[in-house]
Formats: C-alpha cells, structure tokens, sequence
C-alpha cells in the first residue's frame, strides 16, 4: 500500500528509473509550496520506501497527459540527461485537433522562441530563435475531430501545441494556442485539458543498456471517443 493518488499509474520500476503516467491537470512540478505536482508526490512514495533520490528529466505541461521517465540516482540522471540532449528518446503522442490538415501525413519545421508563459512562431533570423521539427499523421476522423500521431525531433517549450496551432491544427481543449472558436467549441463539449497524451516512450536503460519502450493509453474522454463504435 502507498500514498500515491489514485490517478498516478507507476508503469515501471527498478533501482535507476521510475516510469510513469501523469494524468491531465497535475502539474509536472509546480513553483507554488502548496500546488499538488507529480514530483512531489512521487518524492513521498519514495520516502515511504527510505529512498531518497529522485530526478526529473523531461517535462509534460499541466493540462497534457501521459509518459515520464524519473532517475532515482545520480549516475541514471547523468545518463538520461544525456541521452535527452541527443535526442535520443523517442516520445510519440495522440493528440486531437478540429481541422483536418492539408496533406495527412507530413512535417511541420519552425522557430520558435519562448515568449513568457507561452511559444511564439518567428523566423530563422529572430534572436534566439530555435528550429522545432516534428511529423504528424492523420489516424481517424469523426464529428470533425481529428486524431494524429506527433513524433516531435526537437523537444521545444509548448512545441507540439504551438506548431499544431501555427498549421491550422489547434487542439482541443488549449486555451493558450487555439482560437476563440475552438476554446468556445472545447468549452460547449466539456474539454477541460489540452487534447495530447505522450503515450509512447521508448529509452535506453541508463545501466543495462537495455533498449525499453512504455506505452500507456489515454485516459482522457476526448480520445476515447475514437474508440467507440
């Protein structure tokens, strides 16, 4: 028995790394002391066990859902990290979007710059500006929604979100990219958090060397919608 809430689903563990699933609305780690957030309810799971260490590598935004890879030592957090740099995760989401694209398979490539709390699509020769790459499929539609596959290269602030909205792909359920239309349409239809999940990770184990792939399904009731008949 632990204290974790209900809706974190530890995937896998071992002495290196924990893998688990962040549901929508909780936040990965939070800046307020008393804002619920995943690490610290994970650090409290831990100390329940006498362990002490946790690191976090990679993040998800508060209203998105899915996969995230934790080191429980410093050599695993060195090793992840590095693997993160090179861009060696491979992270694949489900996302929901209204409009249906041009073409139903291709690339989105931008620059992007963080700008406050949010991403803003500018050109190459913007200061600062960082190129953002990622590949979407089309895999259903229905009552006009749209569900993708996004495999993101680059791993920028808010890059899918804002690289869907920049193409005329706004998800459901973001307030901060989509037009007042969609949030209107989100609203009206009880969409609360932003339609994508990251429900693929694949890694390499940072001590066996072990090739290891997750995969979690959504949870969320804008993606469960395609599953039914």
């Amino acid at each position: 028995m632990n204290n974790l809430r209900a809706d974190i689903n530890i995937i896998y563990e071992d002495s290196d790394i924990l893998v688990c699933r962040k549901p929508a609305g909780l936040a990965t780690q939070s800046a307020r002391g008393s804002a619920p957030d995943l690490v610290s309810e994970l650090k409290n799971y831990l100390a329940e066990k006498k362990e002490a260490y946790l690191a976090l590598i990679h993040r998800l935004d508060q209203p998105v859902e899915g996969l995230l890879v934790f080191a429980k030592n410093k050599e695993a957090a060195k090793n992840l990290n590095e693997q993160l740099k090179m861009s060696s995760f491979d992270k694949v989401y489900y996302a929901v979007a209204f409009n249906q694209p041009p073409v139903q398979e291709g690339m989105l490539e931008d620059y992007m710059i963080k700008d406050g709390s949010k991403a803003k699509i500018v050109t190459a020769d913007t200061p600062g500006a960082k190129k953002a790459v990622l590949h979407y499929k089309l895999l259903a539609i229905k009552k006009g929604r749209a569900l993708y596959e996004v495999r993101p290269e680059t791993g920028r602030f808010h890059q899918i979100r804002a690289q869907m909205a920049h193409a005329g792909m706004p998800l459901l359920g973001d307030k901060k990219y989509a037009d007042a239309a969609i949030i209107m349409y989100s609203d009206v239809h009880g969409i609360k958090n932003v339609a994508l999940c990251a429900f693929k990770l694949k890694l390499t184990h940072p001590k066996t060397g072990e090739e290891m792939l997750f995969v979690s399904k959504p949870a969320g009731e804008v993606f469960l919608e395609f599953k039914k008949e």
